[in-house]
Order: C-alpha cells, then structure tokens, then sequence
C-alpha cells in the first residue's frame, strides 16, 4: 500500500494549508498539495495529494476522513496512483503537427529552382500550381492574371519590386 493519497472534491478556495491541518488529525502529514489551475489563477483545480508519515497512518485517514466535509464539501480519498515515469521530454503532447515531410525549408519546384525543402503545399508538381511562371495556365485551367506575391505588382505592401527570374 502506498502512503499517498489522492483527495478529490475539494473547494476551489482550499490551499495546502488547510488540507494539511485537515489530515493533520488522523496522524503525521509528510506533505499537503492543493493543485492550481494555473500560475496566475488563485483557484485549485479540485484535487490535490498527501502523503501520510506511514501505509497505516494512511490507510487510517482513508477509513476515518473520507466523505468528510471540508471548506463545506464532502471530500474523497483514494490511493494515489504513482507518478509515471517520464524519460523523453521531448514528447510534450498538445498541438504541435504531424509529419508534413521535408525539411520545413524555402521554396521547391519541379522546374530546378530548388530553395530548400519542402514546405508543404508549395510544391508545384501537387496539382495546385502556387510558384509557376507569370501568366502561366495552371493545371486547373484558369489564368492568375501574371501577378502574385513575388511580381511586385498589385495591392499595397513594400515599394520594391521582387524579381524572381533575375535573382535566381
């Protein structure tokens, strides 16, 4: 058996501080955790841990304060599943992408102007023809009119005129 407990259902205005005198009264408190929503917010999430001096003085809490009421909620003790083990920080979980292949780098085409990797969706030979000649007939069959990003023509932006043919 273990000697941390895990207690759910406590307020949101219930700190360290009163959990531990709370359990404080079934025997030795090792250590007391409320856990916070945030770094900034000043609300727990509900839950928090403790850890009783011995496996008896924690199986005594468990038999005498659960269902008891603190901060006026009924609280729930369990045992405290042991923290995983955690060995490749770089598996942080959330968003972050899949695979889009490539290096992630600059422009690519099929016609041998190669400015790095690719960049997903840039790729003139995937049917959506984005980097092509000025003026040219895409694969879908409409005209773009000989202007994009990089002609310099066109809506607002930067005075400069970008060139592609001549730089590269």
């Amino acid at each position: 058996m273990s000697k941390r407990l895990y207690v759910g259902n406590l307020a949101y205005l219930t700190r360290d501080e009163g959990l531990r005198s709370f359990f404080e009264t079934a025997g030795e408190v090792v250590m007391a955790e409320v856990i916070m929503e945030g770094r900034r917010s000043n609300r727990s999430k509900g839950f928090g841990f403790v850890e009783m001096a011995s496996e008896e003085l924690a199986q005594h809490a468990m038999s005498t304060l659960n269902g008891q009421m603190l901060d006026d909620r009924p609280i729930r003790i369990d045992l405290a599943n042991p923290k995983p083990e955690r060995t490749d920080r770089d598996d942080r979980g959330g968003m972050r992408g899949g695979d889009r292949g490539g290096d992630r780098g600059g422009y690519r085409s099929d016609r041998g102007n190669d400015r790095g990797g690719d960049r997903g969706g840039y790729r003139s030979d995937r049917g959506n023809d984005r980097g092509g000649d000025r003026g040219e007939r895409s694969e879908r069959g409409y005209d773009r009119g000989g202007r994009d990003r990089f002609s310099g023509g066109g809506g607002g932006g930067s005075s400069r005129s970008y060139d592609r043919g001549s730089r590269y």
